[in-house]
């Protein structure tokens, strides 16, 4: 069964000065696929998320997110996605309910509609019975699958998820995953992601598509990948084709992260 792009990346290029981040990359993702895109530290990618969810301005090509130009009509593209940072992002002061409803204030969600969504999601991620603990008592897990479940309130088309299980421990990491995969499947939400952890992105992702000093040099499903590199995992795939020297991190990528956390409080609505 054929799907709609929801997500259709043309030539798109980031250029710093000197230095170009993100050169003329172009790829697409389906409505309701669960998309990887991958790539060593420095490679471009939170460069391209940042041009994805309207925190940096390309300087050429073309992005159309669920129909929508980040750079012509930013606000539509908000309202279309949600997003889980990798550092986080919460108000450990409030209580899960109230980050909830917080967040639903910022998009304009009723309160009627906000309070069923809220008890919805909350029950699906298994956090109805803490909604009225202060978010500082939770634990690592319980704080991300409280994120993800807020990403989701607005019922976006697009959930981006930016190293969701980064510093979590396997088991919690694998209960994480399944709440994404169950969400995906009910409601039909595309995730695009990022990952560190191959064997995660080679278990769920649809398709892959990895970066590289700024250019997508593989795009495919995991078993595609590893029939190209005769590999026989996704982690051997991904160092026959970037290597094995150990890269920094992109340029300023931590004061990027700082940004899109300002960016989003000042523009949900």
């Amino acid at each position: 069964m054929a799907y709609e792009d929801i997500i259709n990346v043309t030539e798109l290029t980031k250029t710093f000065n000197s230095f170009t981040a993100v050169d003329h990359i172009s790829f697409s993702v389906a409505a309701g696929e669960i998309f990887a895109f991958l790539g060593p530290n420095g490679a471009g990618k939170s460069t391209t998320i940042n041009m994805l969810t309207t925190l940096l301005r390309p300087t050429s090509g073309k992005i159309i997110l669920n129909g929508y130009d980040p750079v012509a009509t930013p606000h539509k593209v908000r309202q279309s996605f949600g997003i889980v940072f990798q550092d986080p992002s919460l108000d450990e002061d409030l209580t899960a309910w109230e980050n909830m409803d917080y967040h639903g204030i910022l998009y304009g969600i009723s309160k009627d509609i906000r309070t069923k969504r809220i008890e919805e999601l909350l029950k699906i991620v298994e956090l109805w019975d803490r909604r009225k603990d202060q978010v500082k008592k939770f634990s690592g897990g319980m704080k991300r699958r409280l994120e993800i479940a807020r990403g989701l309130l607005h019922h976006p088309k697009i959930l981006f998820l930016d190293e969701p299980t980064l510093g979590l421990d396997p088991q919690t990491r694998s209960l994480i995953w399944n709440y994404i995969k169950g969400l995906n499947q009910s409601e039909g939400t595309t995730i695009f992601l990022t990952t560190h952890y191959m064997e995660e992105a080679e278990r769920v992702a649809n398709r892959i598509a990895i970066i590289d000093h700024g250019k997508i040099i593989v795009r495919g499903t995991p078993d595609v990948l590893k029939v190209q590199t005769g590999t026989s995992s996704l982690e051997g795939a991904f160092i026959a084709l970037t290597g094995r020297d150990i890269r920094d991190e992109e340029p300023n990528n931590l004061e990027q992260m700082r940004m899109r956390r300002k960016i989003f409080r000042r523009h949900r609505q």
